[in-house]
């Protein structure tokens, strides 16, 4: 029997712990397996040393920092990577298409089926597995901060409609693979994905296939307060990838420069800064999929 490691976070509430202890049950029947709490990258580290199989039980926030560990630790190419949802968006969840339920999820685990994952690593070292957006969408991640904490997923709501009343135009320029775009009167968002859901659901690349050896770029010029509002509705839909002031392109490299801007990584916001840029990593990982239904 093939030993697994599952890695929880030690601050996750007992309203986790009951969903999770039937999923670690259904693991059992194929894996001798540990399950360790961890509070921090260096705990991290040292338990994910020589696991070979690793189960990640939580959201985009917890699968953000197991792949960032072992990126430090040198170890991606050497584990299979599985995920019992227990997020509050579990957005590379849904664009797996695995089940959020974690006992339906442990299944997928069981079946076995795995396919390779691409990667973006950014100019400071980072992984990001799910997508990185900055313009509107950072900054209705950053006002979401206090509501999803109160209403959960619909915190991505309230922080989308607050930013949206703004007025978010950024003077930027876009270079897809060294490639510029056009400048416009200013750009309203700029959204590089791996997969195609950000905010607990929202499709801001809707294309977007983690397994398919680039990353989907989505660049919105709709400034106006009107169109913005649109751009907005059109955008918990996935049809805003039809608007006129929307390309869409897909890529192997990223660059962003211009007035300070603030970024959107796997849901972690990032300080302003001028430049930014953003690299395709691709398969630079296995995980347990759906035997169907991905990709």
């Amino acid at each position: 029997m093939d030993r697994a490691l599952a890695i929880r976070n030690s601050d996750a509430g007992t309203a986790d712990s009951a969903h999770l202890g039937d999923a670690l049950d259904s693991l059992r029947a194929v894996f001798d397996l540990d399950v360790e709490a961890t509070s921090g990258p260096e705990e991290l580290d040292a338990v994910l040393a020589d696991a070979e199989h690793v189960i990640v039980c939580g959201g985009d926030g917890s699968l953000h920092a197991v792949v960032n560990a072992l990126g430090r630790i040198g170890r991606l190419d050497a584990v299979t990577l599985g995920l019992l949802p227990l997020g509050t968006g579990n957005d590379f969840a849904r664009g797996l298409d695995l089940p959020l339920d974690p006992v339906e999820a442990a299944t997928v685990i069981v079946e076995g089926h795995t396919v390779p994952i691409d990667l973006i690593k950014d100019d400071h070292g980072k992984l990001i597995i799910n997508a990185v957006h900055l313009g509107i969408g950072a900054e209705a991640a950053a006002a979401a901060v206090s509501w999803k904490k109160r209403l959960g997923p619909l915190g991505y709501v309230v922080g989308a409609l607050i930013s949206t009343t703004k007025d978010p135009s950024f003077d930027l320029q876009v270079l897809i693979d060294d490639e510029p775009l056009p400048a416009g009167n200013g750009l309203l968002q700029v959204a590089i994905n791996n997969g195609p859901f950000v905010g607990g659901g929202t499709p801001l690349s809707p294309d977007a296939n983690p397994s398919d050896g680039q990353l989907d770029v989505a660049v919105s010029y709709a400034t106006q307060l009107s169109r913005r509002f649109t751009y907005a509705r059109l955008l918990r839909r996935g049809e805003h990838v039809h608007m006129d002031e929307v390309l869409v392109r897909h890529a192997h490299t990223v660059t962003v420069t211009g007035e300070a801007f603030r970024s959107s990584a796997d849901g972690e916001i990032e300080d302003p800064e001028s430049a930014r840029s953003w690299i395709l990593v691709p398969g630079a990982l296995r995980m347990y999929v759906p035997a169907v239904g991905f990709p």
